[in-house]
């Protein structure tokens, strides 16, 4: 799937407890939500052709490059969701029509002082990773055939093999299907530059409207070794999403998994 000229969104803390894990509650102390467990904002990652460094397309399949400086980086493990959009007259977002998802590294630095969530997300070509396949997305709601999907997360270091993000059902995201929708619809037409956050409508203009999203929607909880351990060169990640009717915990033969594998370098 080419992903060049389609906007790259995130969605922060639609899971719980890894905004504490990771050390970011703090950046959003003055964001407030609608409810407790609601996700704090929208993000861009990619903005096609824009000239600030967002204009680099940095999604990879095989390798992550650190950035030089010490940069204190994590993998992300979360579902990208490839989605249409739909805009009325006014260029306002009236709809958004899911049709596949694989699975993401969302690769985030630890930068003390960083004003956006943007500064954090990229960096270069390969500063993310993107599954080795997708799975067309029968419908968006319950009963469809994301409710069987997990989500689970790896990482060889030395020969051995860590978890490091906890195991999930996709249907444990604090919203999800037609909550989710609703709410990216929402902040694509009305969050503000605050904080941490940014102005999505303005990114849309600037893009000349994408008719095409590639949306992250959420980072799960750290197992004990993701959220004490940095990412090193020479380690590999692994990122899987797999339909739980089928693996049964052999996630290494099972047909129905999404694999992400990435070299550190």
């Amino acid at each position: 799937m080419k992903l060049l000229d389609v906007i790259g969104l995130g969605v922060a803390g639609n899971f719980a407890h890894h905004l504490e894990q990771a050390g970011e509650l703090k950046d959003f102390e003055n964001v407030s939500t609608n409810e407790p467990d609601a996700p704090k904002g929208i993000f861009p990652f990619y903005l096609p052709d824009h000239e600030s460094f967002l204009g680099v397309y940095p999604v990879e399949r095989e390798t992550l490059t650190l950035p030089s400086y010490e940069a204190n980086a994590q993998v992300e493990p979360e579902i990208a969701v490839h989605f249409h959009i739909h805009y009325d007259k006014d260029h306002s977002v009236v709809g958004l029509d899911a049709k596949a998802f694989t699975s993401f590294n969302d690769c985030t630095i630890r930068k003390e002082g960083a004003k956006k969530i943007s500064e954090k997300k990229s960096w270069s070509s390969d500063s993310k990773g993107i599954g080795h396949k997708w799975v067309a997305i029968d419908k968006f709601s319950q009963g469809g055939i994301m409710d069987h999907y997990h989500l689970c997360s790896f990482v060889k270091r030395d020969g051995v093999l860590h978890t490091y993000g906890v195991d999930t059902p996709l249907l444990g995201y604090s919203y999800f299907y037609e909550k989710l929708v609703d709410w990216l619809i929402e902040k694509m037409n009305e969050q503000e530059d605050f904080g941490p956050l940014e102005n999505i409508r303005m990114h849309l203009k600037e893009c000349a409207y994408p008719n095409e999203a590639l949306i992250t929607i959420g980072a799960t909880a750290y197992a004990d070794f993701g959220e004490m351990n940095y990412l090193q060169p020479g380690d590999e990640i692994f990122v899987i999403a797999y339909d739980a009717r089928h693996c049964q915990g052999d996630l290494e033969h099972s047909e129905d998994k999404i694999i992400l594998h990435q070299k550190v370098l």
